[in-house]
Protein backbone atom coordinates (compact mmCIF):
# COMPACT_ATOMS: atom_id res chain seq x y z
CA UNK A 1 0.00 0.00 0.00
CA UNK A 2 1.36 3.62 -0.58
CA UNK A 3 0.90 6.82 0.99
CA UNK A 4 -2.00 8.10 -1.75
CA UNK A 5 -5.26 6.27 -0.42
CA UNK A 6 -8.42 6.72 -1.10
CA UNK A 7 -11.21 7.55 1.98
CA UNK A 8 -12.09 3.98 3.11
CA UNK A 9 -8.03 3.10 3.02
CA UNK A 10 -7.21 5.81 4.79
CA UNK A 11 -9.75 5.22 7.56
CA UNK A 12 -8.76 1.53 8.09
CA UNK A 13 -5.30 2.29 8.05
CA UNK A 14 -5.62 5.20 10.85
CA UNK A 15 -7.96 2.85 13.18
CA UNK A 16 -5.43 0.44 13.39
CA UNK A 17 -2.94 3.12 13.81
CA UNK A 18 -4.95 4.54 16.79
CA UNK A 19 -5.16 0.85 18.40
CA UNK A 20 -1.56 1.04 18.23
CA UNK A 21 -1.33 3.86 20.10
CA UNK A 22 -0.32 6.20 17.86
CA UNK A 23 -1.18 9.97 17.69
CA UNK A 24 -2.15 10.94 14.07
CA UNK A 25 -1.87 14.19 13.01
CA UNK A 26 -3.85 15.73 10.06
CA UNK A 27 -3.28 19.10 8.10
CA UNK A 28 -4.65 20.19 4.65
CA UNK A 29 -4.70 22.55 1.83
CA UNK A 30 -3.64 22.68 -2.34
CA UNK A 31 -0.26 22.42 -2.16
CA UNK A 32 -0.12 23.47 -5.61
CA UNK A 33 3.06 25.15 -5.91
CA UNK A 34 5.08 23.70 -2.77
CA UNK A 35 7.40 26.21 -1.02
CA UNK A 36 9.81 26.60 2.21
CA UNK A 37 6.67 27.69 4.13
CA UNK A 38 4.64 24.25 3.44
CA UNK A 39 7.67 22.51 4.16
CA UNK A 40 8.30 23.83 7.20
CA UNK A 41 4.29 23.59 8.17
CA UNK A 42 4.33 19.94 7.62
CA UNK A 43 7.54 19.28 9.05
CA UNK A 44 6.03 20.84 11.97
CA UNK A 45 3.28 19.02 11.85
CA UNK A 46 4.77 15.49 11.59
CA UNK A 47 6.37 16.53 14.93
CA UNK A 48 3.29 17.10 16.71
CA UNK A 49 2.54 13.35 16.59
CA UNK A 50 3.48 9.86 15.14
CA UNK A 51 1.61 10.00 11.64
CA UNK A 52 0.89 12.93 9.23
CA UNK A 53 -1.94 12.46 7.15
CA UNK A 54 -2.08 15.35 4.74
CA UNK A 55 -5.95 16.50 3.02
CA UNK A 56 -5.21 17.69 -0.46
CA UNK A 57 -7.79 19.54 -2.19
CA UNK A 58 -8.86 18.20 -5.24
CA UNK A 59 -8.65 20.11 -8.75
CA UNK A 60 -12.54 20.42 -8.67
CA UNK A 61 -12.20 21.90 -4.33
CA UNK A 62 -9.48 24.21 -5.15
CA UNK A 63 -11.15 25.90 -8.14
CA UNK A 64 -13.83 26.75 -5.53
CA UNK A 65 -11.81 28.67 -3.67
CA UNK A 66 -8.82 30.02 -5.88
CA UNK A 67 -8.95 32.12 -8.96
CA UNK A 68 -7.45 30.43 -11.96
CA UNK A 69 -5.94 27.32 -10.02
CA UNK A 70 -4.62 24.80 -9.29
CA UNK A 71 -1.65 25.34 -11.50
CA UNK A 72 -0.49 21.86 -11.12
CA UNK A 73 -3.27 18.24 -11.26
CA UNK A 74 -4.55 16.89 -8.45
CA UNK A 75 -2.49 13.65 -9.18
CA UNK A 76 1.44 15.92 -9.51
CA UNK A 77 0.63 17.66 -6.00
CA UNK A 78 -0.52 14.14 -4.52
CA UNK A 79 2.43 12.72 -5.75
CA UNK A 80 4.64 15.08 -5.08
CA UNK A 81 3.30 15.45 -1.56
CA UNK A 82 3.76 11.60 -0.95
CA UNK A 83 7.19 11.76 -1.86
CA UNK A 84 8.43 13.85 1.10
CA UNK A 85 9.19 11.94 4.13
CA UNK A 86 7.45 13.82 7.06
CA UNK A 87 4.48 12.67 5.01
CA UNK A 88 2.64 9.33 5.68
CA UNK A 89 -0.39 9.59 3.98
CA UNK A 90 -1.98 11.81 0.87
CA UNK A 91 -5.81 11.87 0.77
CA UNK A 92 -7.59 13.87 -1.90
CA UNK A 93 -11.14 15.74 -1.03
CA UNK A 94 -12.99 17.38 -3.48
CA UNK A 95 -15.09 19.34 -1.20
CA UNK A 96 -14.77 22.61 -0.27
CA UNK A 97 -13.27 21.82 3.36
CA UNK A 98 -12.14 18.84 4.87
CA UNK A 99 -14.63 18.94 7.26
CA UNK A 100 -16.13 15.53 6.48
CA UNK A 101 -13.06 13.87 5.69
CA UNK A 102 -11.71 15.40 9.37
CA UNK A 103 -15.32 14.24 10.86
CA UNK A 104 -14.41 10.77 9.70
CA UNK A 105 -10.68 10.10 10.55
CA UNK A 106 -11.25 12.11 14.27
CA UNK A 107 -7.38 12.96 14.31
CA UNK A 108 -5.80 13.35 17.55
CA UNK A 109 -3.96 17.04 16.24
CA UNK A 110 -5.12 19.45 13.47
CA UNK A 111 -2.72 21.79 12.10
CA UNK A 112 -2.42 24.99 9.73
CA UNK A 113 -0.52 27.16 8.41
CA UNK A 114 -0.20 30.50 10.91
CA UNK A 115 -2.02 32.51 8.47
CA UNK A 116 -4.93 30.90 10.02
CA UNK A 117 -6.23 31.76 13.20
CA UNK A 118 -7.10 29.01 15.67
CA UNK A 119 -11.04 29.61 16.38
CA UNK A 120 -11.60 29.58 12.24
CA UNK A 121 -9.66 25.74 11.81
CA UNK A 122 -12.22 23.50 10.37
CA UNK A 123 -12.38 20.65 12.38
CA UNK A 124 -11.45 22.52 15.72
CA UNK A 125 -14.44 21.10 17.37
CA UNK A 126 -13.04 17.84 16.57
CA UNK A 127 -9.95 17.35 16.76
CA UNK A 128 -8.34 16.68 20.84
CA UNK A 129 -6.02 19.92 19.85
CA UNK A 130 -5.60 22.28 17.21
CA UNK A 131 -2.43 24.29 16.34
CA UNK A 132 -1.96 27.38 14.09
CA UNK A 133 1.80 27.20 13.13
CA UNK A 134 4.03 30.31 12.24
CA UNK A 135 3.48 31.71 8.81
CA UNK A 136 6.45 32.37 6.94
CA UNK A 137 6.30 36.04 6.05
CA UNK A 138 6.21 36.88 2.46
CA UNK A 139 5.81 33.48 1.09
CA UNK A 140 3.27 32.24 -0.43
CA UNK A 141 1.91 30.43 -3.63
CA UNK A 142 -0.08 33.30 -4.66
CA UNK A 143 2.67 35.58 -4.25
CA UNK A 144 4.70 33.24 -6.13
CA UNK A 145 2.81 33.17 -8.84
CA UNK A 146 2.31 37.58 -9.06
CA UNK A 147 6.01 37.45 -9.01
CA UNK A 148 6.21 35.06 -11.86
CA UNK A 149 3.81 36.85 -13.86
CA UNK A 150 6.17 40.13 -13.38
CA UNK A 151 9.27 38.57 -15.29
Amino acid sequence: MGKILNWNELKEAVDRLKADGKKIVFTNGCFDIIHIGHIRCLKEAKALGDVLVVGLNSDRSVSLIKSNRPINPQNHRAEILSSLEMVDYVILFDEETPYELIKLLQPDVLVKGGDWKKEDIVGSDIAKKTYSLPYVKDISTSGIIERIKRL
